[in-house]
């Protein structure tokens, strides 16, 4: 099943990405609920897969809390198995493809590779670095391995590095660091190669991870992520386009460079915040109107001025602290003219919905930017009758989750430091 989505390099030639400036290319984002996803079940029904990507979303949210973070690059403290976007990359020479989660909330690229001590089952071959002509491992002097969660010297007498992250379930991943060729297919057909990429050649690895995906790339803001790998080429930017949930025969888009750019009728900004942990991406949320009705948002655990919401892309619900949601649950209840119904566990406002219907307008007021969102973004269809409000209640956290963002081409420009909302529809980008 795994062969299903490994990409093809369907060009002779390859772009090598050092080599160039100012590129600009375009990647699959497989949600993995698409038919084209290995996770992809038949059987499992509209309700099925909401119900799942609720319970990720509470599963994923502990990595944000404070106390659960750490100020190393890698950040460790993230539930595995919780991303709910793959890509599809290649290592080494020749290419091996990978398929792995990614991970806007997490820095480190690794994958699971032979010899393993202790690996967990999957379903594609494991990548073996010694049939990589291109394959070195890291030093442990380098500035980079200091800077990598569990960075540290083999042994006394092994200098490579290796790292060690451990999980908010107590899965973990340990390995080797090293440098290789790091393979994207571009939607265009030519593939784009990075050579010398950190990536993590896990060794000894167990927990909930699963075996229809192989590893994880890290696409956060730390130094060793996917991102600032990239480098300079795409001058700090990429963007996404996610499609609604109903269109899973579908891939959304991620742009990098030039296809990146957001701009045109309809864009808005807002400042991208810089604090600690550099993996997350934080913004200001002043506050979130129901229609006429404004609620000011008193902050989270991230602070109540400048980047008290982190967007995350691997969240499906966007999650409110409790006090500011209940305000928000009774402005939505008090201007909606709907029949309540019973949803699944953890779904606080529930209607009838056995047509299509329209919420009352929800418009996110974040620092210099209205971001008006539609009924596909506020309410999840839960079963063929029942809709469901895609905000929730967490313990005094803010994250802006892949629900809110869908139909939105959202651009990130590190350099600039801002973050771009453009409508779009998604199945046309």
């Amino acid at each position: 099943m795994a062969a299903a989505i490994v990409f093809a390099i369907i060009s002779l030639s390859t772009r090598c990405l050092t080599d160039a400036q100012n590129v600009g290319f375009s990647v699959e984002l497989i949600h993995r609920d698409s038919i084209k996803s290995p996770f992809y079940n038949p059987f499992e029904t509209t309700f099925d897969r909401v119900t799942n990507a609720f319970r990720r979303s509470f599963s994923r949210v502990h990595r944000f809390y404070p106390n659960s973070i750490t100020t190393t690059e890698a950040n460790p403290d993230i539930i595995v198995n919780t991303g709910e976007y793959l890509m599809n990359i290649s290592l080494g020479t020749p290419s091996f493809s990978v398929v792995a989660l990614a991970d806007t909330g997490s820095d480190l690229i690794w994958t699971q590779c032979s010899p393993c001590s202790q690996c967990f089952k999957q379903d594609a071959p494991l990548f073996d670095p010694t049939k990589s002509s291109t394959y070195r491992k890291m030093s442990c002097s380098s500035n980079s391995c200091e800077n990598i969660q569990g960075g540290t010297c083999a042994s006394p007498t092994d200098t490579s590095c290796i790292y060690s992250v451990t999980y908010g379930d107590n899965s973990f991943s340990k390995g080797d660091i090293a440098y290789d060729i790091l393979t994207l297919g571009s939607t265009t057909g030519q593939a784009v190669a990075l050579p010398d990429t950190i990536i993590g050649c896990g060794n000894n690895n167990a927990g909930t991870f699963s075996g229809k995906a192989s590893g994880i790339i890290g696409l956060g803001g730390g130094e060793i992520s996917l991102i600032n790998q990239l480098g300079s080429p795409i001058n700090g930017k990429f963007s996404y386009c996610l499609l609604p949930m109903t269109q899973i025969g579908k891939s959304s888009k991620m742009n990098f460079g030039s296809n990146a750019i957001v701009s045109g009728p309809g864009t808005v900004s807002t400042p991208l915040i810089e604090k600690s942990p550099t993996t997350f991406y934080f913004l200001t949320l002043k506050a979130i109107s129901v229609g006429t009705q404004r609620i000011e948002f008193k902050g989270s655990s991230f602070g109540t001025d400048e980047g008290n919401i982190v967007i995350d892309s691997g969240t499906t619900l966007t999650l409110l602290p409790s006090d500011f949601y209940s305000q928000l649950e009774s402005a939505m209840d008090s201007q909606f003219n709907g029949i309540r119904a019973q949803g699944p566990q953890g779904f606080n406002l529930c209607y009838v919905a056995i047509h299509e219907f329209e919420a009352p307008e929800v418009t996110v007021h974040f620092a210099n930017a209205d971001v008006k969102l539609k009924t596909l973004n506020t309410f999840v269809k839960v079963d063929d009758s029942t809709a469901c409000f895609a905000f929730s209640p967490a313990q005094n956290i803010a994250i802006y989750g892949n629900l809110a963002q869908m139909n939105f081409l959202i651009g990130y420009d590190t350099k600039s430091q801002t973050v771009s909302f453009k409508p779009t529809d998604c199945s046309k980008n």
